[in-house]
């Protein structure tokens, strides 16, 4: 019984050992087939191509080209292929082009290059792209095609010109498309101001309430996303409003015979019909009056009514009328008379008259261009020499008559010498000393008469 027991316990032990004698050789077999494996793997894969650089990702705008490049080294017998990503579709094989968009290409540079290119690039050209390899298990890059689209303004969103009554309320709009998502801006032409003193408001839409005629004009939205060119569209805003009128000087003064102009300021929109009025009479342009009118902006009109020479009719109620399809008004202007001033008379200038007689006639010097009466105290005539003892000479009494007549009035006597003595300024000298001359001669003979006369009464 002991030794069946002894036999039975040597045959386990040894079933232990063979068992595990097994898995030692079993699992050293299977680590040196693992060693084995990685070995194959690593010779393999030092043979397989690989991509030399990413693929660059772009961004294009709309309507250029697009250029992808793969660059794989040790390519060997594999294939490339260019796909789209989103839409699994194969667009390239080696050099053919398996897409039916005429707008890629492909091409093999320098022997690791292959380079894939798209004209005219459309917004729908936006994605992945890969470059593979039909290496098992397969190879693949990935780049990305960012196509930006300059801002484009939309006719049916957008507001277009607009009519709008003076009160109503309105509200203005712009809508855009690009890439990426522009930005609107609206500004009022020529920089006035848009809104509550801001030359600009950056927003989509914008309102006015209870508009006026100061907000009409042109207003101009403007896109734009960093994309060359931003685009601009130019809406209109039309406000109608009745005429109205502005009178500076009512009641004006006038001269006969003065240049007189009346002033009347307007506004209206529509554009108003503008006349003057006096007694239910439209004044028309003629020689006596001229009507103008000038456009001080779309809806401002200056009107004037020039009177070229003032006449006693013309005084009286003036009228400017001004009328739209919105209604009529008018402003009156009286002109009133204005007398002439007349000045004080003042006196005029003493001016001594010389005596004319028709009993002395006058002879003309041509040569001095002296006018003077003929003198009967010539050289051919007898001179009265009179000496201080009142003797007398050579006295001639058929001249006492004449004598007698200068002796009633000396003074006629002075100017008849004095207008003797009346020559031009060349000879002003010599005339003012014959004058001297012929006074103190005629004084002499005056004084000789006298006494003659004294002494023969």
């Amino acid at each position: 019984m002991k030794k069946a027991a002894k036999s039975n316990a040597m045959l386990l032990l040894a079933s232990v050992v063979l068992i595990l004698n097994g898995f030692l050789i079993s699992s050293t077999h299977s680590e040196e087939e693992e060693a084995v494996d990685d070995n194959n793997a690593y010779i393999l894969d030092r043979d397989l191509p690989k991509f030399g650089e990413p693929i660059q990702n772009l961004t294009v705008a709309v309507g250029r080209e697009a250029i992808l490049t793969c660059v794989i080294d040790n390519l060997q017998t594999y294939k490339v292929a260019w796909l789209r990503v989103d839409t699994q579709t194969i667009l390239t094989i080696q050099t053919h082009v398996i897409t039916k968009n005429h707008r890629m290409t492909i091409t093999h540079v320098e022997g690791r290059k292959w380079v894939l290119r798209i004209k005219d690039v459309k917004e729908s050209d936006k994605g992945w792209y890969m470059c593979q390899v039909n290496t098992d298990p397969m190879r693949n890059q990935i780049g990305f095609l960012n196509v930006v689209v300059p801002p484009n303004i939309l006719d049916y969103p957008t507001s277009t010109d607009m009519v709008v009554r003076e009160g109503s309320n309105v509200t203005l709009k712009c809508a855009a498309s690009g890439s990426p998502q522009p930005t609107i801006m609206w500004r009022r032409e020529g920089n006035e101001p848009i809104s509550s003193g801001a030359s600009s408001l950056n927003a989509s839409t914008f309102s006015i309430a209870r508009v006026n005629r100061l907000n009409m004009g042109a207003y101009l939205c403007i896109a734009s996303n960093g994309i060359p060119p931003s685009v601009s569209k130019r809406v209109m805003l039309i406000v109608h409003f009745p005429p109205m009128i502005w009178i500076q000087d009512q009641l004006v003064g006038a001269a006969l015979g003065q240049r007189l102009t009346l002033e009347c300021n307007s506004e209206a929109f529509p554009r108003s019909i503008n006349y003057w009025m006096k007694n239910d009479t439209i004044i028309t342009q003629g020689k006596r009056f001229e009507p103008t009118t000038h456009e001080a902006s779309n809806y401002k009109v200056v009107m004037k009514l020039t009177i070229k020479e003032v006449d006693i009719g013309d005084f009286g109620t003036y009228k400017c009328v001004v009328k739209n399809s919105l209604g009529e008004t008018d402003g009156s202007i009286k002109v009133y008379h204005i007398p002439s001033t007349t000045l004080a008379p003042t006196s005029p200038p003493t001016t001594t008259m010389l005596p004319t007689t028709t009993e002395m006639p006058y002879r003309k010097n041509y040569k001095n261009k002296i006018y003077r009466p003929l003198d009967e105290y010539s050289s051919s005539s007898n001179k009265i020499l009179v000496s201080d003892s009142g003797e007398l000479w050579n006295i001639d009494l058929s001249k006492d008559k004449e004598r007698e007549r200068y002796r009633e009035s000396p003074a006629n006597l002075e100017d008849q010498r004095e207008k003797e003595a009346f020559v031009d300024d060349t000879k002003s000298g010599a005339s003012r000393r014959t004058h001297m001359e012929e006074l103190c001669y005629l004084l002499l003979a005056t004084l000789g008469t006298v006494r003659m006369i004294v002494q023969l009464r």
